[in-house]
């Protein structure tokens, strides 16, 4: 991931959650990630229940399974994680 990047989307998401949330936070739970955690849809839903936590925003049902949907529909692997971030941070 472009380190430019990530800063830019790091402050995207603190500026959108109001919290601030340091790298090296997103980076623990970001090593955590496995390409099973993007097709195993319960191992997806604790990785959105533990950034949701993290970010100390809570996340709507409906926006669970819009996320899990936009994953499964967009073949999403690892090296692609940017462009869901990105997607969801226009949200």
């Amino acid at each position: 991931m472009d380190p430019k990047l990530s800063k830019d989307i790091l402050g995207a998401v603190n500026k959108k959650t109001g919290k601030n949330i340091s790298e090296s936070a997103i980076k623990k739970i970001a090593g955590t990630v496995t390409p099973q955690t993007i097709q195993d849809e319960e191992k997806l839903r604790a990785l959105i229940k533990q950034v949701s936590q993290l970010a100390g925003v809570p996340v709507a049902e409906s926006t669970v399974k819009e996320i899990i949907r936009a994953v499964k529909q967009s073949g999403l692997n690892l090296s692609n994680l940017e462009g869901l971030m990105k997607m969801m941070l226009n949200k």
